[in-house]
């Protein structure tokens, strides 16, 4: 152990960047917090623009090599990382836990599985890449994916270690080098990454670790000229500074935002199917970008599936995370305690009625919330507020509900609840949104395309989608029997 390592739930973390294949400790830190109690986790390297003008030129130094590596060893290093992520699943899932707030439950049995499902799936895919040749008069056309270079992956705080595989994995998959910046409210995981990905073999420099204040940081890294792709998964306002300064050298960008989705029941809908799919949008404490947060029910059920709602959602047990009967835990940070708390009592004070919650509970823990009498425009219905606060309106036909759903600045998903198949094709059709689920909520694959429409990003990621972002997609001419003959 040295001054650099801490002790998180028993397990050793460095608190270190990882630049270049080694650790790289900064002059000042920051304070690591656990939203499950505010007890200090520990000091972590605070980022500068050196330490980030470091990973870019060692990330930098490392693309020659690692784009010319044969896909099939890429995708077999990648298999080696997820080896190394499911022999320290537990570590991984405990670690996530105490520095998020997470369930551990959903560490152990779904998070950090996908964790190695992203690797394990980006380097499969990355064998079955391909794009049929055809031809025009004659000539052959051949599409190839080249490497595009140094990619920066910024990634948020509410699912810290799978958000981030699910940019590193494809991005090293095509054959990039990466600089991960983590969010600064749970910096831990990454860093065990960066210690499973060089075990695992993964070439010095390939992939970097600088953590920090975006504030900080964050200018150095997307301004770089050397940084050929960026991609962010976090707010609309530090989306719109990171394609500010991506713009001075152009470099490309995919970005997955906030969102204000919608979830759509009809009188036709399985109600108990309806009211499950509902209490689902509580889970991680309502930080799920995802999360159809606003209810629209169609006027002639709404009392009956609101009766439903607050029956279900009272069974909810909320908690310490790392007990297995906590269905929500805490939230993430005293500052977003404080926006979520602020967002519903100036919607209480604009007329908002609250039927369940509607308040702070003691440590960073807020009650689960459903407010109704909410106005269209309201700043409770059209702002992302990220905790666990719902609302519920009415409505009485399908274009009402239809308008409703489609009347905010986002687009990321929409719910829709019905036992109408031609209703589903219809409404479905109409929806502006990234993602649709009829009848379900949150299966995804990663084969399917992923991201948001208007303020809710900008791209999609997943399957060969992915490597279309982090690739240079070329395309190859060649003339019919154009070839000399060299004797």
């Amino acid at each position: 152990m040295t001054e650099h390592v801490l002790t998180v739930a028993g397990v050793a973390v460095d608190t270190r960047h990882w630049i270049g294949g080694e650790r790289v400790a900064s002059a000042e830190t920051f304070t690591d917090v656990s939203p499950i109690d505010g007890s200090i986790l520990g000091e972590i390297s605070r980022g500068t623009a050196m330490e980030a003008a470091a990973a870019v030129a060692a990330a930098k130094a490392a693309f020659p090599a690692w784009a010319a590596t044969p896909r099939a060893e890429r995708a077999r290093i990648l298999h080696a990382v997820a080896d190394g992520v499911e022999k320290r699943l537990e570590e991984l899932a405990v670690v996530e836990t105490t520095d998020n707030g997470a369930l551990l439950r959903s560490h152990r049995r779904g998070v950090m599985p996908r964790v190695a499902h992203n690797f394990r799936f980006f380097a499969d895919w990355l064998l079955k890449l391909e794009h049929e040749d055809f031809e025009t008069r004659g000539h052959t056309n051949h599409v190839s994916w080249d490497p595009a270079g140094p990619s920066v992956l910024i990634t948020p705080w509410n699912a810290p270690l799978m958000l981030a595989t699910w940019k590193v994995a494809p991005a090293l998959a095509a054959g990039n080098t990466v600089v991960l910046k983590p969010a600064e409210w749970t910096p831990l995981t990454a860093s065990l990454l960066a210690d499973i990905a060089a075990e695992a073999g993964l070439p010095a420099g390939v992939l970097n670790v600088v953590q920090g204040y975006g504030s900080e940081i964050g200018d150095a890294l997307t301004s770089h000229p050397d940084v050929r792709r960026i991609s962010f998964t976090g707010s609309v306002p530090t989306a719109q500074r990171i394609a500010a300064s991506a713009a001075v050298n152009l470099t490309p960008l995919s970005l997955e935002l906030g969102g204000k989705s919608p979830l759509l029941v009809f009188a036709d809908a399985d109600l108990d199917l309806a009211v499950d799919l509902a209490v689902e949008q509580y889970d991680n404490a309502g930080q799920v970008c995802l999360a159809a947060t606003r209810f629209l029910v169609e006027e002639s059920v709404a009392e009956e599936f609101t009766r439903r709602f607050v029956e279900k959602a009272g069974q909810l047990t909320q908690g310490d995370p790392r007990d297995e009967a906590t269905d929500i835990g805490p939230n993430i940070h005293p500052l977003q305690l404080e926006k979520i708390d602020g967002f519903v009592r100036r919607a209480i004070a604009a007329g908002a009625r609250a039927v369940i919650g509607g308040h702070r509970k003691d440590g960073q823990y807020y009650a689960p919330t459903l407010l109704t009498d909410v106005a269209q425009d309201s700043e409770i219905v059209q702002e992302e507020v990220f905790g666990p606060v719902l609302t519920l309106q009415t409505f009485t036909t399908e274009d009402e509900a239809v308008h409703l759903a489609n009347d905010t600045r986002f687009g990321l998903a929409a719910t829709l609840a019905t036992g109408d198949p031609e209703r589903a094709e219809r409404v479905t059709a109409q929806l502006v949104a990234g993602t649709v689920w009829t009848n379900c909520f949150f299966v995804r694959d990663l084969q399917a395309p992923f991201g948001g429409s208007r303020h809710s990003g900008v791209g999609r990621e997943g399957g060969t989608w992915s490597f279309d972002f982090y690739c240079d997609v070329k395309n190859t001419v060649t003339a019919p029997n154009g070839w000399r003959n060299h004797g």
